[in-house]
């Protein structure tokens, strides 16, 4: 707790005893003068008059006019009940009283009156006995409470007054002798006081204080150059080229596979601002320029540069260093470090594997080919009448050469996009002729499983600007696995619509969807979604998505599970 909110609870609490204190003794002396208040008002003026009555009553026989007094008096009382049975005591009173006017010397009716105006003063005093009891218990009560409460504010005074003062005084006090501990050059000192009050704060920036000049007395100059010699070493000695900044843009080191690369001297690098480098050397205003325009930080870029008298690669990555300086919580920028880490080989590795997957691909549709021709030379009744069981085995053969060819040709596409060989004919092409071609080789499939095929196509699209062959391929792609995924007897939505200047083509199914998890992996390179059929070699989409996007387009797709599925992209408009 801050010592400032301390003190002001301190005080405030004894303020609000204070408060306490007043109010309970105001309330309990307002009590007391009602207890009181209640005796002297009702019993005691009920008494008086009972006394003015009797006096009257003895001089009724002798004087007419202390009828007149009788009367005053009993109707003050009338207008005075306050008590149990004292209203039918009165009213006693007041039919004995008329009686007595009518017989002014019948001694009974005065001895009864007198009866009467007892009684009323014996109820009365009754009640003065009972409320003098009730202010007696009030004013025990007030004693008491007010006792209590005076003690407790009493001890909390007494408490805040022994600790507040050694809360403040002894931090001081510790803080004064590391201070003199510190001025002995024993820099190891340290306080350690509660973090949430002022003294935390200061006992923070007393450590840190201690903590740097510890620092810097313990401190070498020779300790530092050998670490820097170390490291220059370190960086020197590693195989991929290494460029270090500081956040001015000054180039703080370099190494020789870096300076290799780029055709330059030491002397004429370091210490100079990199841009001003840039300037002159080709290398170096490439390797920068994400730098200058600040963005691509932090991601791996490919760059191939003529290196060791051959064509290299090169993966750029951008490093920011942030430091957290000592004794304090928030990093600092103070530079950045550029690796390029040589990927040569591993290119190399992946051209041979795409020219492998090309010859395979290419040398397998010739048996393939003759694989067919046979099929269909079986399936000729010329040469021929098979059994049932013998055809059961050329649809199963024909089946799989058909598998087999279209894993091929995917094989093949994957090779040319990635060789950057695949050719686009991009021209005004019809699109029902695009549709229809996609629509024909998913009709057989289709009819299998009654699934129908439902064509919106917009008012007025007629042509698109795109690859036809490899539009279509898309398009056969998409339908193909809108039917293998839809149930039977449903239905399959290809809508071709305008979308803010551009031809949208969208397949929709009502099949079982894709989990939302996995909606960003579909377009990725032999993925396929964890417990759905195993067919295909999970290429067609990423394939799909290169020849859209060759052709400047884009792919998407909108999933729900349970609800289907919607695969879309766009080309441009004519």
């Amino acid at each position: 707790m801050k010592i400032k909110t301390k003190l002001n609870a301190g005080v405030g609490l004894l303020f609000l005893m204070i408060i306490v204190l007043s109010v309970l003794s105001g309330w309990y002396i307002n009590q007391l003068k009602k207890d009181t208040n209640n005796i002297l008002v009702a019993n005691y003026n009920t008494l008086q008059y009972s006394r003015n009555m009797l006096l009257a009553l003895e001089e009724i026989s002798s004087d007419s006019a202390a009828f007149g007094v009788f009367e005053r008096h009993l109707e003050k009382q009338k207008k005075n009940v306050t008590e149990p049975g004292e209203k039918e005591a009165t009213e006693n009173i007041a039919t004995h009283f008329l009686l007595l006017k009518q017989k002014s010397d019948n001694p009974k009716l005065l001895s009864s009156i007198r009866r009467d105006i007892a009684e009323l003063m014996q109820l009365n005093m009754v009640a003065i006995e009972h409320k003098s009891s009730v202010a007696d218990a009030t004013a025990k009560s007030a004693i008491a409470i007010i006792s209590a409460a005076g003690m407790l504010c009493f001890i909390i005074a007494f408490i805040m007054m022994v600790n507040l003062p050694s809360n403040i005084a002894n931090p001081i006090q510790v803080l004064t002798g590391s201070i003199k501990q510190i001025a002995n050059q024993n820099y190891k000192e340290r306080v350690h006081f509660e973090s949430k009050s002022e003294f935390g704060d200061l006992a923070m920036s007393f450590n840190i204080m201690a903590e740097k000049l510890q620092e810097y007395s313990e401190s070498k100059l020779d300790k530092i150059i050998r670490g820097k010699r170390r490291i220059e070493t370190l960086i020197d000695n590693m195989h991929d080229p290494v460029i270090g900044i500081d956040e001015g843009k000054k180039v703080l080191f370099v190494n020789d596979e870096a300076l290799k690369i780029a055709g330059l001297r030491k002397e004429n690098f370091v210490g100079k601002l990199i841009q001003d480098v840039a300037v002159t050397n080709d290398l170096v205003r490439t390797i920068i320029k994400d730098i200058i325009q600040e963005n691509g930080y932090n991601k791996s870029e490919t760059m191939k540069i003529y290196a060791d008298g051959k064509e290299s690669y090169f993966e750029k990555e951008i490093i920011d260093i942030n430091v957290v300086p000592t004794g304090e919580k928030e990093s600092q920028f103070i530079g950045q470090v550029i690796m390029l880490r040589n990927i040569t080989p591993f290119k190399e590795l992946d051209l041979a594997k795409t020219n492998f997957l090309g010859t395979v691909s290419h040398e397998f549709k010739t048996p393939i080919s003759s694989i067919q021709m046979g099929l269909q030379l079986l399936e000729n009744k010329q040469i021929g009448i098979m059994n049932d069981e013998q055809k059961t085995l050329v649809n199963g053969i024909k089946e799989d050469a058909n598998r087999l060819l279209k894993i091929t040709g995917e094989l093949l596409n994957i090779t040319q996009i990635e060789s950057g060989a695949i050719q686009l004919n991009i021209q005004a092409s019809d699109i029902r002729m695009i549709i229809e071609d996609a629509i024909n080789a998913n009709k057989s499939a289709a009819e299998q499983k009654h699934i129908i095929f439902k064509i919106n196509i917009e008012n007025g699209l007629k042509e698109v600007l795109a690859d036809a062959e490899k539009t279509s391929w898309v398009l056969n792609n998409l339908l193909s696995n809108a039917v293998r995924y839809s149930h039977d007897n449903s239905e399959i939505e290809l809508n071709v619509i305008k979308v803010e200047g551009r031809i949208q083509f969208a397949v929709i199914d009502k099949g079982q969807g894709i989990p939302s998890q996995y909606l960003s992996k579909v377009f990725d390179r032999y993925f396929k979604i964890p417990g759905t059929k195993k067919e295909g070699t999970g290429l067609g989409l990423s394939i799909s998505k290169q020849f859209i996007e060759a052709q400047g387009g884009k792919i998407l797709v909108d999933s729900e599970l349970g609800n289907g599925s919607k695969f879309y992209f766009n080309l441009k408009s004519i």
